[in-house]
């Protein structure tokens, strides 16, 4: 079972697995939003989770100082999507009965003071951060090293757990894509979603049904991307960043034969038989082309399908392009790894003259 684990649990196998757990999840939320399933995964995760642990090199991971937070984290993120789920699943059906949102009952709507009923409540937060933190500090020490010492690094050497996901994505893209371009789109994609989305319906309350393309573009790109890859750089992967099994031991010494090939590559040499020629623009026509293709072209092709033309008819021309583009802008990770574990595809367009990879 442990070896079956560490197979599956490679990011070529787990992140389909994660994908498709997350459309289960979202299609068929109104079954898991329900106590009933809340505490049959509850019941079921405690025992797992025991045997688990059980594991010595599972628990040394799990327990290493770093990975207190994020698995603290994780822990309340499962509990939050739930409760979500829950409150979402509650409203549609009450919808769908010709009924208001839960929280838009009288008994629900019930205005108190700031004072004294929030000040009270906030300083009984404070008041418990305080002695969480106090406690977590006493039992787990902090994992202070040795001064920065510029001819050692460690091995692995990792960023902070919120930055994981953009170090797993090096793995995948050049530098500055990894870290300027992508992160760039994800923090004006999340200021421009309430100037794109001015859908009124789910302010104030829970909802799936009004809003599935806004809870699907979101939750996907939170769980299935972000949140996966934090937890593949945090506990899958061990020194040189090579991945580990979670029961496998962390062995300085292991060496993964790999080899990554370009677009032009294939195109060239592999495909057409031929070298690869001397210009560079000639060299890397092929990925030019798909690039333009998937930029350009594609926003138009999907604006004369039925969805497409749905998202111009509420939002108009102008928000449906921005729309597109970030969601494909989104969806390129995902395929950026797929071609990397399936063909070995390093750059789709590699331009190393002009300090260009994508």
């Amino acid at each position: 079972m442990k070896e079956l684990i560490n197979i599956i649990a490679d990011p070529i196998f787990s992140f389909p697995i994660v994908t498709t757990l997350f459309v289960l999840m979202m299609k068929y939320y109104r079954i898991v939003g329900t106590k009933k399933f809340g505490i049959g995964a509850l019941l079921t995760a405690i025992p797992v989770a025991t045997w688990l642990c059980l594991d010595p090199n599972f628990r040394k991971i799990i327990l290493w100082p770093d990975n207190i937070p994020i698995n603290i984290i994780i822990i309340l993120i499962a509990w939050l999507t739930w409760y979500s789920l829950y409150r979402a699943a509650l409203n549609d059906n009450r919808l769908d009965e010709g009924l208001g949102p839960w929280e838009g009952l009288p008994e629900n709507r019930e205005k108190v003071w700031v004072w004294p009923n929030l000040v009270y409540t906030e300083l009984m937060c404070i008041i418990g951060c305080t002695v969480f933190l106090v406690v977590w500090a006493i039992i787990f020490k902090a994992p202070l090293e040795e001064p920065a010492n510029p001819t050692w690094a460690p091995n692995p050497a990792k960023a902070p757990w919120y930055f994981l996901g953009l170090q797993e994505m090096l793995v995948y893209f050049d530098p500055w894509m990894a870290g300027v371009v992508l992160p760039g789109i994800i923090v004006v994609g999340l200021i421009a979603i309430p100037y794109i989305d001015t859908n009124p319906k789910g302010n104030g309350y829970y909802t799936i049904a009004e809003r599935p393309l806004a809870m699907w573009g979101f939750l996907f790109g939170w769980f299935v991307l972000w949140q996966y890859l934090i937890i593949v750089g945090t506990f899958l992967r061990g020194p040189n960043w090579t991945y580990y099994g979670p029961f496998e031991y962390w062995d300085f010494h292991k060496v993964v034969a790999e080899y990554n090939v370009n677009l032009s590559e294939f195109f060239w040499i592999k495909w057409l038989n031929r070298p690869m020629p001397a210009n560079m623009f000639v060299r890397e026509f092929f990925g030019i082309l798909i690039t333009i293709g998937y930029l350009f072209i594609l926003p138009p092709a999907i604006a004369r399908m039925k969805w497409g033309k749905k998202i111009i008819a509420n939002v108009g021309q102008i928000r449906y392009y921005i729309t597109i583009f970030l969601i494909i802008g989104m969806a390129s990770l995902p395929i950026k790894m797929v071609l990397r574990w399936l063909f070995s595809l390093k750059y789709i367009i590699a331009l190393p003259e002009l300090e260009l990879n994508l």
